[in-house]
């Protein structure tokens, strides 16, 4: 049923709609997802999903708009339960094959009244997925086809559909089976006195009761003095809750001409017969197996939606690893811009060289009035300058860029490791384990915009303690190369660190601008570069989600909506 939490949010928002209305919702609904994930008991709810779209399509929808068209009588049954057989003494004259070879039915066998054929032979109504076979047809015709027999036999307004068999060693014939009896205005189950107990043919006739339909169950083949084999079926029919089923035995006889002497069948020719010529009858079978087939709407599209949310349950999962794995890197990227682990090799060797050689000092001027435009500071940078700032873009692109790299790999071994994950890499994983080509690109243009930025910060936030400001001016691209080291945690191996800063940088910084102007400083700095590597990240992450979104897995509206759509089917009813 629907959970609590959803109930009055979809009452509110339910308008009464006319029944076929409500159908055609539904149906939308049901057929607007696939079950894309691999997961347990997919394939039951691919199944499920399909079973609902038949019974619509091929019942509901054609009975609800014609309450006058012809039932459909479709028998159904194990291989070699005699069928064939009933259906030819039905209607007098052989229309259906039988015989020694198994499967004998290898085309669906539709026998109706001549005046019903237009009907039948119209693909818009009942079964529109099925072509249609004017008969009689060669038996060799198979597939999605009906072959359409006339017979004056059958009184108008009822047609006999012979269905293949439920175990025929045809696949197809299972999928036809299951779709003929979601059609069905009526099933009539046959099997043997040898068989009955046979776990199919409870199968069967529980799928009978469970779609709402009205059951007559014939046993057939039963020997002389064989009052204990009927007994114990009748009490078997009672014990799975189908002792409403009509019931009739044909006894063990001779079959001539592939029909069974006709009063073998009489019982069940004067039930059929009741049901079409009656019209109080034909009401109550539509009545019955229409309020029947909706009312296991209540449960089947529920445990439908149900299903939907595990699939979108493990969409979320699948998210959260992208999520997770990207989360990851942004916050190892943040520990190694902070632990002096950056500022090795090539970049401590520039530092040490711009620090160690007087630039430094440069950088900072006695006099006011001195700095100069930006721009022309920029086009005097010291060549040690330029190598310091090239060497702190190249340190920072490769850590960005190799913490994408071990982020795409983790999510790749992450999907690797569920089965739905697996399933939506094939074919992918050689390209989603490692970062997107175009990153590499969009890193230096989004450290090099993070470099102006702390330029821009130096010249716009960073004022100078009242008592420096009046002896000092600076350049703001050194100093910003300054704050960068600080940042990225100069010294930290031995002295300890306080606000991303230390040791010389820090000092010097603090002499500047005080620590409250240097904390917002550094604060706005590591943000804004938190900031433009995770927008990376997520760009990075995309490509992930889109394997997602191409695939069409459902999401969070799916089954609200076919909790929705089921209730207000129930309004119209």
């Amino acid at each position: 049923m629907t959970p609590p939490a959803d109930q009055s949010a979809i009452k509110r928002a339910a308008t009464p709609l006319p029944l076929d209305e409500a159908l055609v919702d539904l149906r939308d609904q049901i057929a607007s997802f696939r079950f894309v994930l691999d997961a347990p008991g997919v394939d039951e709810a691919r199944a499920m999903q399909q079973d609902l779209l038949n019974q619509l399509d091929d019942y509901l929808l054609p009975r609800v708009r014609r309450k006058d068209a012809p039932l459909l009588v479709v028998l159904s049954g194990s291989t070699g339960a005699g069928k064939s057989t009933l259906v030819n003494t039905l209607v007098g004259e052989r229309v259906s094959a039988t015989g020694v070879l198994r499967p004998t039915t290898s085309s669906p066998i539709l026998v109706c009244h001549p005046d019903d054929a237009d009907w039948w032979l119209d693909e818009r109504y009942v079964l529109p997925g099925f072509g249609r076979v004017p008969g009689p047809a060669p038996d060799a015709v198979v597939g999605d086809q009906l072959v359409i027999m006339k017979s004056d036999v059958l009184p108008k307004g009822l047609a006999l559909l012979d269905s293949p068999d439920v175990d025929s060693v045809f696949e197809e014939h299972h999928d036809f089976a299951a779709q003929f009896l979601a059609a069905a205005d009526v099933w009539i189950c046959v099997t043997t006195a040898a068989r009955y107990a046979d776990a199919l043919v409870w199968r069967l006739l529980h799928r009978a009761r469970d779609h709402g339909a009205t059951l007559g169950v014939v046993l057939s083949r039963v020997p002389e003095g064989g009052e204990e084999v009927v007994g114990h079926f009748t009490e078997m029919l009672k014990d799975h809750g189908l002792e409403q089923a009509a019931q009739f035995v044909i006894p063990e006889t001779t079959v001539s001409g592939g029909m069974l002497p006709s009063e073998a069948a009489d019982e069940v020719q004067m039930w059929l017969g009741g049901i079409s010529e009656d019209e109080d009858g034909r009401a109550e079978v539509i009545r019955s197996t229409l309020g029947g087939v909706l009312d296991t709407f209540r449960t089947r599209v529920p445990e439908l939606a149900a299903k939907v949310e595990e699939q979108v349950a493990l969409r979320t999962l699948l998210r959260e690893d992208v999520e997770g794995a990207y989360a990851t890197g942004l916050a190892e990227l943040d520990e190694a811009t902070r632990n002096g682990s950056l500022l090795r090799g090539e970049v401590l060797a520039r530092w040490q060289d711009f620090a160690g050689t007087g630039d430094l000092e440069r950088a900072l001027h006695a006099g006011r009035g001195q700095t100069g435009h930006r721009g022309s500071r920029r086009n005097r940078a010291p060549a040690r300058v330029r190598a310091l700032k090239a060497a702190l873009r190249s340190a920072l692109e490769s850590l960005i860029v190799a913490g994408a790299e071990r982020a795409a790999d983790e999510v790749v071994s992450r999907w690797r490791s569920r089965p739905a994950g697996a399933m939506l890499l094939e074919g992918r994983d050689e390209t989603l384990d490692r970062a997107s080509a175009e990153l590499p690109r969009r890193v230096t243009r989004a450290v090099s915009a993070w470099q102006d930025h702390i330029a821009d910060l130096i010249r716009t936030e960073g004022v100078t303690k009242r008592s420096v400001a009046k002896f000092v001016s600076y350049d703001d691209e050194a100093l910003a190369l300054v704050l960068m080291v600080g940042l990225f945690g100069f010294g930290t191996s031995d002295i300890a660190v306080e606000g991303g800063t230390s040791a010389v940088p820090q000092r010097l910084l603090k002499a500047l601008f005080g620590a409250e102007s240097l904390r917002s400083m550094s604060a706005k700095a590591r943000a804004d570069l938190r900031g433009r590597v995770g927008m990376l990240f997520d760009e990075e992450a995309i490509r992930f989600g889109q394997v997602l979104d191409g695939a069409g897995v459902a999401d969070e509206t799916t089954p609200v909506q076919l909790y929705q759509a089921t209730y207000n089917l129930e309004v119209a009813r």
